[in-house]
């Protein structure tokens, strides 16, 4: 448990920092825990190179308990606009990082005898879409209303350009592409500390 300590408490950072930066605009499509979440992949396939599969899967029902609690937390707080987090966000986040993070730790495994970067590429880009489709698919579109009957997510589904330019599509459809493209983006910039790190600890754990 001792040598999964550090790995733990990087994911309850990284989840604890999402979920604050979340509430913080970033441009006009994206929020700023656009660019903490990823950090989520790197940490569960760093762990999953140097220590296995079911070390990697720990450090996520580590980080899955964290993320709950703050959503907990979060929708107990009242802002100017109603709870801090919403039902239907804690539903969409929770499931989007349970179901994304498992399916990172397995498709990791299944590449594991690869090329060094086809595991930790791979793996992290399923695992971002999955992420990115549940999440918003789950928090903002019309069919899933009943999930929160309360919520008014009219704004999200307001008839806009995708990007601003594209066809004309809900706005929740043109945030979940930009964080898509966010993630798709850190996937690849993450392969240079991963390649570091898991040379750097291999040479400490041999």
């Amino acid at each position: 448990m001792q040598k999964l300590l550090p790995g733990i408490l990087a994911m309850a950072a990284t989840v604890v920092a999402s979920n604050i930066l979340v509430q913080f605009l970033f441009g006009q499509w994206l929020t700023w825990g656009a660019f903490t979440y990823p950090i989520a992949f790197l940490v569960t396939d760093l762990t999953n190179r140097l220590y296995g599969v079911h070390a990697a899967r720990r450090v996520v029902f580590a980080g899955f308990a964290v993320g709950v609690l703050c959503s907990l937390i979060g929708t107990q707080i009242m802002g100017e606009f109603g709870p801090l987090v919403t039902w239907r966000i804690a539903i969409g986040s929770g499931v989007a990082f349970l179901t994304a993070q498992l399916l990172d730790v397995a498709v990791f495994d299944r590449f594991r005898a690869g090329a060094w970067w086809r595991a930790p590429l791979v793996s992290t880009l399923i695992g971002s879409s999955v992420d990115t489709a549940l999440f918003f698919t789950i928090a903002f579109s019309t069919p899933l209303a009943g999930l929160e009957p309360g919520n008014d997510v009219s704004w999200a589904n307001e008839s806009l350009p995708l990007l601003g330019f594209g066809p004309a599509l809900p706005l929740w459809v043109s945030l979940a592409v930009a964080d898509w493209g966010v993630k798709l983006l850190l996937a690849l910039v993450a392969l240079l500390p991963f390649r570091m790190i898991v040379g750097k600890l291999s040479a400490r754990i041999a």
